[in-house]
């Protein structure tokens, strides 16, 4: 394959890294937003919806366009195709971060129920999953995901431990539902957020070996 091609791939995964990290920084910001009640930062979050968007349509047509250009085969068609999940699964992260953001609002006129919980704590693990995914990728180097499988259940575990939590605060007084509803849902959106650094890391994994794995 020609230095040329080379070249346009590796600028690729340089613009999918980049798109990578933006999803990864809307959803830090839109969980540093909600710990801090700080519904201005939330906004500057959801403001950015439109332009995850152009980047993921973007990375796509230059995928498309280096298929059509060069016919790719073997690690090269393996590099391309894992980059149009990253980039897939780093647009739903962002997504994820522009729902969370939009909470913010709703819950920022009283004081959290029992500082939020373990939010906190899961949204630290699950931005480190992502990083670690994304690094992987960038790197090519799998020894980052080693452990993806145990991490992952970690962030089951804490996702369960959310919503008993704030199922007790909710039977305890009817005032916290709608608190603790958004609580749980958040819980449930960094889950998935996890789950989207899984499917990378299983690409990444497909990329460098041509051996597929499931992370479960």
């Amino acid at each position: 394959m020609s230095e040329k091609f080379h070249a346009e791939l590796n600028n690729l995964k340089q613009d999918t890294v980049e798109m990578a990290e933006f999803g990864r920084y809307m959803l830090r910001t839109a969980v540093d937003a909600l710990i801090q009640q700080d519904v201005g930062l939330a906004e500057s979050v959801v403001a950015k919806k439109e332009e995850i968007h152009g980047m993921e349509v973007q990375i796509e047509e230059n995928c498309y366009q280096l298929i059509a250009l060069y016919q790719p085969m073997a690690k090269d068609m393996r590099v391309i195709a894992c980059t149009l999940k990253v980039a897939t699964a780093s647009m739903r992260i962002g997504r994820y971060g522009k729902v969370i953001a939009k909470i913010v609002k709703e819950i920022s006129d009283k004081p959290h129920i029992a500082n939020l919980m373990s939010i906190p704590h899961m949204a630290d693990l699950v931005i480190e999953m992502v990083d670690d995914a994304v690094r992987a990728y960038k790197s090519d180097d799998i020894t980052q995901i080693a452990e993806f499988s145990s991490r992952d259940d970690t962030i089951d575990a804490l996702r369960h431990s959310i919503f008993r939590e704030g199922i007790t605060y909710m039977m305890e007084d009817p005032k916290n539902i709608p608190r603790c509803t958004h609580y749980i849902m958040v819980a449930r959106y960094l889950e998935r957020c996890a789950d989207h650094a899984c499917k990378i890391a299983e690409n990444v994994h497909y990329m460098q070996t041509g051996e597929r794995i499931e992370i479960k």
